[in-house]
């Protein structure tokens, strides 16, 4: 597995060498990325999330048992908001679930307002691997660095 993905460590192996806690922080994407092909889902709702055929084998590779990754909206960032991204366990009573391919992604009520219709991607480079949000319909614009953004008025 470590050949197939380079220099990047299995699930059971970070945990190992670094004891994150829950609801860790993971990476802030950079929304501006070009579209990639999402798998097999539910025909375009204007409620619902779209993962990518990479976001869904990164899950499945990190996460274990109940885990999920949960995607955020915070204000912040230059252009007023920004996204957080981290892995957890418990499902709140104003989350929505969007589940594909066995991997989830779990959005608050409020985060969903300014996210619903995009794509959550994962990006591997040669500098950094991050999830990323991409093709957000709520979004008017992005900062240079891509990790923040404002919203359609």
């Amino acid at each position: 597995m470590a050949a197939a993905w380079g220099l990047s460590l299995t699930a059971a192996a970070l945990r190992a060498v670094t004891p994150w806690p829950r609801g860790r922080l993971l990476a802030a994407s950079r929304g501006r990325r070009a579209l990639r092909e999402v798998s097999s889902s539910p025909e375009a709702g204007e409620g619902q999330i779209h993962l990518t055929d990479s976001c869904v084998r990164r899950l499945l590779e990190i996460t274990e048992g109940s885990e999920f990754l949960r995607l955020e909206v915070e204000g912040g960032g230059c252009s007023g908001f920004q996204y957080k991204f981290s892995l957890d366990t418990v499902i709140n009573p104003d989350d929505r679930v969007f589940e594909q391919g066995g991997a989830r992604v779990v959005v608050d009520s409020d985060s969903l307002a300014f996210v619903k219709g995009a794509q959550v991607d994962f990006s591997q480079e040669l500098i950094r691997s991050s999830f990323q949000v991409l093709n957000n319909p709520q979004a008017q614009q992005g900062c240079s660095c891509g990790s923040s953004f404002s919203v359609k008025l």
